[in-house]
């Protein structure tokens, strides 16, 4: 070869050294053309930055960017908007900061206390007196990753707050409680739903998603400082083997092109980390299933990989929660009835505890234990307020088809008449004598579909209805909490049923029946209650069964002793109410019985019991008048339509 070409061969090992360099062209080519093939369309409104914090939230995309993002401290920052509903929101507000304050929560195992802006140890009371008329609250969690070493939470949540303020240019009716109780401590904070003027507070929604949080960050930083290099090595470390869906998840997903991931090479040190966490994720997912090695760099994701993990991080915070606050460390393998085939025979059994499951929306559970010796996580999220069996109930938990709504089948068959689209114009037509409040009604229900990814709403306001939407709704249901069943067959325990002057679960039909999964226990405690009914004389030798003479006589017996303890707690007479009349009065609380749970309305001087029903939870604390009828009993608010319930 002639020196003019300067070439000069080199001896060497064959080798493609650019193939590496071709996939990641190819990679960052396949993400260019999805995006360039997206349809172009206007943009519709959608209100995201209306209300007070708007600017201070747009800042938080950009704000500190004088400090690399990997040294700021991580706090996560949750925020629920908790709405009043229809019967007002005191009793809700209330049962949520009694919910906050209860025992176990502080670091000695005691009750949280709340505290303000200046004040320790605030009651709930004038909290909730303010909150009344509210038609919402924002429910906050503040968590720190690095709660342990900020020490007292409180100054730090007060300087949070005192931001908020800034931000907001309003100031702010609060009250927070710290909580120690989970290993991560964590702050509490609700804010009434008013401004300093008495207006209904609105706030940016990219305040709540993205401000908050940079600014709980900003102040942790300042506390503690940047985040050093082996601390960061350290977080990123402890990922690599957990079940949850984490930082390097989604820097997996952000770089794979249709479920496929590259693991190139590495030239510097920080690489050559970044790909040793990769892959060593990646082995772990391929444990869970949830990863497929192809070859030597290619690696396949599920398509289910963020909302596998993010059901099983959830799960795993229920357990350790369940162990720490309710089991004392004793947790037994739990098995959770939202996993059960269809088809499966229900649990009976007593109830070992219970408790909201999501801090922040009130979401419920219960601890089943069944007479087989199996303890059941039940999502109680269906049962209304006031209606939660309590400790040691007797309960029956079946899986209970979730339904469409009744809203639903007027959307649907006003959508199949026009192709499925459905809108105001479209139901106004369909029924002409349908009210505006009424139709009102069935697009609020239709933008909670929307937010599950049921319908889509298009531009014009109408909405796009597909052919499953029954199947779909009652899915929707489903995982609300409503596709389960809690029926409570004793409100009060097992082992207080044997020598109760009442007529008992354990005396009913039901339990002889031999497709009830009880166990020798139950025989024994029913044993034992046969001998107490013959000693007492209200079953007579060789009767298996008590005759109506002494049922009645029972059931009269439990009523009269109700009554004298009821009576002497409140200091107030019964009101009977078989005669014709009225009893107006405030519904105070409920009392178990092993007739069921009754409501205790009482004025002061008298006081009357009425049998329970859901629907009046939303009610306690309200006034109610009572009326005998010839049905039965029926009640309603002081200035409201009538309730029947029959005795």
């Amino acid at each position: 070869m002639s020196g003019e070409d300067g070439f000069k061969p080199r001896l060497g090992r064959l080798g493609d050294q650019g193939r590496s360099g071709g996939k990641r062209f190819r990679q960052r080519l396949l993400k260019a053309g999805a995006k360039l093939n997206r349809t172009a369309r206007k943009p519709a409104f959608t209100g995201v930055r209306i209300g007070r914090g708007s600017a201070a939230g747009r800042m938080a995309s950009w704000h500190g960017q004088s400090l690399a993002r990997m040294r700021v401290r991580r706090v996560v920052v949750k925020v629920h908007i908790a709405r009043s509903g229809r019967a007002g929101g005191k009793a809700l507000f209330r049962a949520h900061l009694k919910y906050l304050q209860r025992d176990g929560v502080d670091r000695d195992g005691k009750g949280g206390e709340l505290y303000s802006k200046d004040r320790e140890n605030v009651g709930d009371r004038d909290f909730v007196d303010r909150s009344e008329k509210d038609r919402h609250q924002f429910r906050i969690i503040v968590a720190p990753e690095d709660g342990d070493a900020l020490g007292d939470l409180k100054e730090n949540t007060r300087a949070l707050m005192a931001q908020m303020e800034k931000d907001l240019g309003t100031r702010l009716d609060w009250v927070a409680v710290d909580h120690h109780n989970t290993g991560h401590p964590h702050t509490h904070v609700v804010i009434r739903g008013k401004d300093q003027n008495g207006k209904d507070l609105v706030i940016a929604r990219e305040y709540l998603t993205k401000g908050l949080r940079r600014q709980a960050e900003d102040l942790a930083t300042l506390t503690l400082g940047p985040r050093r290099d082996v601390e960061i090595l350290q977080a990123q470390k402890r990922e690599v083997g957990q079940d949850r869906y984490t930082a390097i998840d989604r820097g997996l997903e952000a770089d794979a092109v249709e479920g496929l991931v590259e693991i190139g090479s590495a030239v510097t040190s920080g690489d050559r980390f970044k790909r040793s966490l990769k892959l060593s994720r990646l082995k772990h997912l391929e444990g869970l299933r949830l990863a497929e090695k192809l070859d030597a760099s290619t690696w396949k994701l599920s398509p289910r990989l963020g909302e596998t993990l993010q059901a099983m991080g959830r799960k795993a915070d229920i357990i350790r929660t369940l162990s720490a606050e309710h089991m004392q460390g004793r947790m037994p393998e739990l098995n959770f009835f939202a996993g059960r085939s269809a088809g499966a025979p229900p649990v009976l059994g007593e109830v070992l505890s219970s408790g909201p499951e999501d801090e922040l929306r009130d979401r419920r559970f219960l601890l089943v234990r069944s007479f087989e010796g199996e303890v059941w996580h039940v999502d109680a999220s269906g049962i209304e307020p006031g209606s939660m069996p309590p400790d040691g109930a007797v309960v029956e938990v079946t899986q209970a088809k979730a339904k469409p709504l009744a809203a639903d089948r007027t959307i649907f068959e006003v959508a199949e008449r026009s192709g499925g689209v459905y809108s105001d114009a479209l139901h106004r037509l369909a029924d002409p004598g349908s009210s505006e409040a009424y139709r009102l009604a069935h697009k609020r229900r239709l933008e909670a579909l929307r937010r599950g990814g049921i319908v889509e709403r298009a531009q014009d306001g109408s909405w796009q209805v597909p052919a499953d939407y029954f199947e779909r709704a009652a899915q929707f249901e489903a995982a609300k909490g409503r596709g389960v069943r809690v029926g409570v067959k004793s409100w009060l325990g097992l082992e207080s049923l044997v020598e109760q002057k009442a007529e008992t679960w354990l005396d009913s039909r039901e339990v002889e029946e031999p497709n009830v999964a009880v166990s020798q226990r139950v025989r024994d405690r029913q044993t034992k209650r046969r001998q107490f009914l013959v000693r007492e004389g209200w079953l007579g030798n060789g009767n298996e069964r008590l005759s109506e003479v002494s049922r009645k006589a029972l059931q009269s017996a439990e009523m009269k002793d109700a009554s004298a303890r009821i009576g002497k707690k409140l200091g107030a007479q019964l009101q009977e109410l078989d005669a014709v009349g009225s009893f107006k009065g405030q519904l105070i609380g409920t009392t178990d019985l092993a007739a069921g749970r009754f409501g205790i309305v009482g004025d002061g001087k008298q006081f009357a019991l009425v049998p329970w029903r859901a629907e009046m939870g939303r009610y306690l604390q309200r006034d109610l008048v009572l009326r005998r009828t010839a049905s039965g009993i029926s009640w309603q608010l002081s200035s409201g339509r009538m309730r029947g319930l029959q005795v």
